[in-house]
């Protein structure tokens, strides 16, 4: 013959990407040689690129088992011609009407071509010895001819997975630097624009849709790159700022305790300054004292602020965390507006703000504001003209003056304890009470 019907049987229509599949297939040289089960991974891999789907693709699979060698090649016959019960067999039991539908989805991407005998039916025709003169059914002649296309596709969707799974990367970890930093910064008592930086950070994630292409991604990475350039400069530029050589390895606190030999025992606020302190305000060395830098023990606050206490949900205060929880707690009941909170944390940082705010409770029957009184003390520390430490003596001091008059037998004068009625409670430790009195406080 010197003529194959290349038209689909029945009313289905000829179509010119079919015709495109046939120029193609015809092209193939003599001598081409391919897996088929290498090309079927890279067709697998590129199933979207072509427009394929999961179920078409296990038909093509179930196609390229009804051809029995391992390879196809230019010279060999490439047309299969599997009756649809045996199609559905080996494609898992698929139901006929799905059969035919997948089919037609194989054909329309140009991985296969209908070879349609005059009456629709699939078979081949043998001559002397054996060998097939003719067949109808399905020709496998575009896989062989479009396997080095296949290949290129199948690598650049390998590629382009791996772009997006970097990007993803790169957006979870920025999302996580920037996160922490800003809460770094907020903690430590950072001077810089934080709540500017939390506002930029918002504004990007909200962009960020639940599924996005690469392109969208990249272009947020981006964008909370460039903030995580600012946001570390501050914390970097602050840093230098202390102490040039502070690391680690010199203190627990990087940021706030950067002076290495600063006394961990405590100093007073009236003695001499540390070399280090001083030089860290050489802009303020117009005879204005600088402040103590380091924390104030948990035990020293407790037994200066027990009223904290009442706030504890019936638990037993042991972390900064439990403390700073019931600070929180605290705030409504002093009439401390949420946002004046916030900027005291933002100020002072959470735990210095915590123990502010105890303070406040502590004395608030003396207090004619607590509110306006924490924004007072917020914009102090904002001109680093604020320490907790001078709180926390003076209360302890009354507390301790209290103690004595106690023990001596006499009532203690208005306002010398911490708004306390019962003296019988003012308890402070001992080697608190010694290492005050060392200290001259």
């Amino acid at each position: 013959m010197t003529h194959i019907a290349t038209t689909p049987f029945g009313r289905r229509p000829m179509t010119l990407g079919q015709i495109s599949s046939q120029v193609t297939a015809r092209n193939v040289e003599q001598d081409a040689k391919v897996s088929k089960w290498q090309v079927f991974r890279d067709i697998r891999e590129a199933k979207e690129a072509l427009g394929a789907t999961d179920r078409a693709l296990a038909v093509l699979n179930a196609l390229l088992t009804f051809h029995r060698d391992e390879e196809l090649t230019g010279e060999g016959n490439l047309v299969v011609f599997p009756s649809n019960e045996q199609l559905i067999r080996r494609a898992n039991g698929m139901p006929p009407t799905t059969l035919r539908r997948h089919i037609a989805v194989l054909v329309d991407c140009g991985l296969i071509i209908r070879r349609d005998s005059p009456n629709g039916k699939r078979f081949a025709r043998k001559g002397q010895g054996g060998a097939i003169e003719q067949a109808y059914g399905f020709d496998l002649s575009p896989i062989l001819a479009r396997a080095e296309e296949f290949r290129e596709l199948a690598g650049a969707v390998a590629a382009e997975r791996k772009a997006f799974r970097l990007v993803k990367e790169r957006l979870t970890i920025c999302r996580r630097d920037v996160v922490k930093m800003i809460e770094a910064g907020v903690n430590e008592n950072v001077p810089g624009n934080w709540r500017g930086f939390l506002r930029r950070y918002e504004a990007i994630i909200a962009r960020l849709p639940r599924t996005a292409p690469r392109q969208i991604l990249e272009g947020i990475v981006s964008d909370l790159e460039d903030l995580w350039v600012d946001v570390h400069q501050t914390l970097e530029t602050f840093v230098k700022s202390q102490n040039p050589d502070a690391n680690e390895s010199h203190s627990g606190r990087h940021i706030q305790n950067s002076n290495p030999n600063h006394n961990p025992t405590g100093e007073s606020e009236n003695g001499p300054r540390d070399k280090n302190e001083a030089g860290r305000d050489a802009e303020h060395n117009d005879n204005v004292r600088s402040l103590p830098q380091r924390d104030v023990p948990l035990g020293m606050v407790l037994s200066a602020c027990p009223d904290i206490a009442n706030y504890t949900k019936g638990t037993q205060i042991r972390t900064w965390r439990d403390f700073a929880a019931a600070a929180d707690r605290a705030r409504p009941s002093l009439g401390v507006s949420p946002s004046a909170w916030q900027e005291a944390v933002e100020a002072m940082g959470s735990q210095n703000a915590s123990i502010t705010l105890a303070a406040i409770l502590q004395r608030a029957e003396h207090i004619r504001s607590c509110g306006g009184y924490l924004r007072d003390l917020t914009e102090k520390a904002r001109a680093k003209k604020f320490s907790v430490w001078p709180m926390m003596t003076a209360l302890l001091n009354a507390r301790m003056g209290a103690l004595e008059k106690a023990a001596a037998g006499q009532k203690p004068a208005p306002g010398a304890d911490s708004g306390e009625p019962d003296v019988s409670s003012l308890e402070i430790s001992a080697a608190l009470r010694d290492s005050m009195k060392k200290k001259g406080w």
